[in-house]
């Protein structure tokens, strides 16, 4: 396909470039690239539009459709039989929904998971937060991630969906398989039966916690989706699993990210470190800074409802987009001095979380658990360093990670 306008080397500007390791480290790079170059732009490589401006970013996100679930009988056509199971769980989500389905879904989800029970998680998170440290702070050194960061989530999660505690390693796991396919743009072959066991292990997981709360019921999430009704309309099992599943990817993936990542970034910013450690009353306007900054979702996918116009050019009907929200979220356009860490930056609308009708449904609870998080660091680690300078990123494109960060402080 010749799109005019296009890059003379389109490989250059390539979101498959994101698998690389030197890309991953650090992607501003490309995506300050193809925003000043061509903010919206044709990738052959992974057959879609990309967007990296913050105006028609907004644009995708309010205008195009999220039903962009392939049907079961294309993956037969594409030679891609193993991809079915995801394809029928997208299916029962409502972040792949649009119009009717989508508003009905999200009213009863929002019936279940209310302002009150994110209130209610306040104290468990601080203890849960408190205890982890507990651990491992007189050892004067700890892997952010393996002894904080992953595990706070994990916890939190299972408390809000009512489920054993001493589970969530096992969920983590299944979580961080499935995450493998929702992020990236490329599958390695080897990793498809093992991912498969995970999402079946992990449906029929949530299926038997079902069958448990109806011989007794609790007070948690997954209770409240199976009761919550609006307008006479109640969830299926298929759609409470499918959406039990979305909410513990969303709650693991994303705010370990933002707690790694963004703990990262302050240890990268000393200044804004202190200051934060100073004013801890400042983390909320922190905590949105830092998912500016270092968004944990990197894009999201839309597909056009017709042929329709973007940022100068015509998007023709049923193609793919990938809206790049941290592209976006560094659009001088948008943001004074992008690339600069303000944790007192004003007007900060980031789309660290999305927009419009597919909002993160679970950005309460991730935004309460990142100040949380950060407030109790700074609290309890006295003069906190980067003790591995090595930084290794996790190979996914769309939900960025580390795999592991190595601190010292003073025990």
């Amino acid at each position: 396909m010749q799109v005019p306008g296009a890059f003379e080397d389109a490989s250059q500007y390539s979101l498959l470039r994101m698998l690389s390791p030197q890309i991953l480290a650090d992607p501003s790079a490309l995506y300050r690239g193809l925003r000043e170059r061509e903010p919206v732009h044709w990738d052959p490589y992974i057959h879609a539009w990309v967007v990296t401006s913050y105006a028609e970013v907004v644009q995708v996100l309010a205008e195009y459709s999220a039903d962009r679930t392939p049907a079961l009988s294309y993956l037969d056509r594409l030679g891609l039989p193993f991809m079915k199971p995801f394809a029928e769980l997208m299916l029962q989500q409502m972040m792949f929904m649009d119009g009717d389905k989508h508003t009905q879904l999200r009213s009863i989800c929002s019936a279940a998971f209310t302002p009150r029970k994110v209130a209610d998680l306040k104290t468990a998170i601080q203890s849960t937060a408190d205890g982890l440290l507990d651990r491992v702070v007189h050892q004067g050194h700890m892997d952010l991630i393996a002894d904080f960061a992953d595990r706070l989530p994990a916890i939190v999660t299972a408390q809000l969906l009512d489920l054993p505690i001493e589970d969530h390693e096992q969920l983590r796991a299944w979580v961080v398989d499935l995450a493998e396919v929702l992020g990236n743009f490329q599958h390695h072959p080897n990793r498809v039966a093992e991912i498969v066991r995970s999402l079946e292990r992990l449906k029929q997981y949530v299926a038997t916690r079902m069958e448990e709360q109806r011989r007794r019921p609790s007070n948690g999430l997954i209770n409240s989706l199976m009761t919550a009704e609006v307008n006479g309309c109640r969830l299926s099992d298929a759609e409470v699993i499918a959406n039990t599943i979305i909410t513990l990817i969303g709650g693991h993936e994303t705010t370990t990210n933002l707690i790694a990542s963004g703990f990262l970034t302050l240890l990268r910013n000393p200044g804004c470190l202190e200051q934060l450690r100073r004013q801890p009353e400042i983390v909320g306007s922190a905590v949105e800074e830092l998912l500016r900054y270092e968004s944990p979702v990197q894009h999201t996918a839309r597909v056009a409802r017709t042929d329709m116009e973007l940022g100068g050019k015509v998007i023709p009907k049923e193609s793919k987009l990938v809206a790049v929200l941290a592209a976006a979220n560094r659009d001088p356009s948008r943001f004074p001095n992008p690339d600069s860490l303000n944790l007192l930056r004003p007007d900060n609308r980031h789309l660290a979380f999305g927009w419009a009708a597919h909002f993160c449904f679970g950005a309460p609870l991730a935004r309460v658990e990142g100040q949380i998080a950060f407030n109790t660091l700074l609290r309890r680690l006295k003069n906190p360093k980067l003790a591995d300078q090595k930084l290794e990123w996790r190979q996914n494109a769309g939900l960025r990670g580390l795999t592991r960060l190595t601190i010292s402080f003073d025990s």
